[in-house]
């Protein structure tokens, strides 16, 4: 299994990016899978439901199945937040995962900026970064797509990809 990430400040276009691309990669034969993390409390269920009221109630985790998905909450109750290295072992195989987010998390990822944000790049103090996709002019010796190259931005996520092992020695090395 291969794990890329997507980085870059809220607004940037992370989450259209990856809209555009899974489809791309699933025409090339590829089977893939999304870890995205979330800054505030969120919720996957709806409020008044099962599933919702016995997490509520204080349920560690609660598992939602029917014949088309199955999906598990698990609540943290004050422990610390996992680790991308944590959830990418809770994940069924795949040949891709891309992760959005995480950009504070020491592995692998792509760079997704965006000049009408007005955000500073990432790259120049993360040495994770291996591209960078980006609607702006930048100088650097990374590999560097326009937003909106979906073929060329598919292209690099398929060339920066690492496998899980090699992902989190390289992060350690």
């Amino acid at each position: 299994m291969k794990v890329i990430g997507l980085a870059g400040w809220s607004g940037a276009g992370k989450t259209t990016l990856l809209q555009r691309a899974i489809p791309r990669l699933l025409e090339e034969g590829l089977r893939v899978s999304v870890v995205k993390h979330a800054h505030h409390e969120f919720d996957v269920d709806v409020p008044g439901k099962d599933s919702w009221v016995h997490r509520r109630s204080g349920a560690s985790e609660v598992l939602v199945a029917s014949s088309r998905r199955w999906a598990l909450m698990h609540e943290l109750r004050g422990a610390a937040e996992p680790r991308l290295q944590e959830l990418l072992a809770k994940m069924a195989p795949v040949d891709l995962v891309l992760v959005e987010g995480f950009k504070r998390e020491p592995h692998r990822k792509i760079e997704v900026h965006r000049a009408a944000n007005g955000k500073p790049w990432l790259f120049p103090g993360d040495s994770g970064i291996v591209g960078i996709v980006t609607d702006a002019e930048v100088e650097t010796r990374l590999p560097v797509v326009h937003l909106d190259d979906i073929d060329a931005v598919t292209a690099l996520i398929k060339r920066a990809a690492i496998s899980i092992e090699d992902l989190f020695s390289e992060a350690t090395a």
